[in-house]
């Protein structure tokens, strides 16, 4: 299953992370969400190099504004504080699977 990330948590587990991270920015009401989620527990379990989670857009509105936040499912990776990765809708497992791969 995936981390779930907070405003209160975002610093630490993210931005000071000592592996990449990729955080799935997501809305309970958001249909391609939805199609996202079980892609994202399913990553999260496969891979061990990189965490993984999720932060929910409607509780948590400082991170997703601070990371400029347009349109979900939006996921970013990043690596030593930093955005080095993003993608905006549904994207298949296997592209997520091998852009995090080539970063560990």
């Amino acid at each position: 299953m995936a981390m779930e990330f907070t405003d209160a948590n975002f610093e630490q587990e993210v931005l000071k992370s000592d592996t990449p991270v990729l955080v799935d920015f997501w809305a309970p009401w958001c249909g391609p969400c939805q199609m996202m989620g079980p892609i994202i527990d399913e990553l999260s379990a496969e891979m061990t190099t990189v965490k993984i989670g999720k932060m929910n857009v409607d509780e948590n509105h400082v991170t997703a504004a601070a990371q400029s936040i347009m349109s979900i499912p939006a996921m970013k990776v990043f690596k030593n504080g930093q955005v080095v990765k993003e993608f905006v809708g549904v994207q298949p497992k296997e592209k997520l699977k091998s852009e995090l791969e080539s970063l560990s």
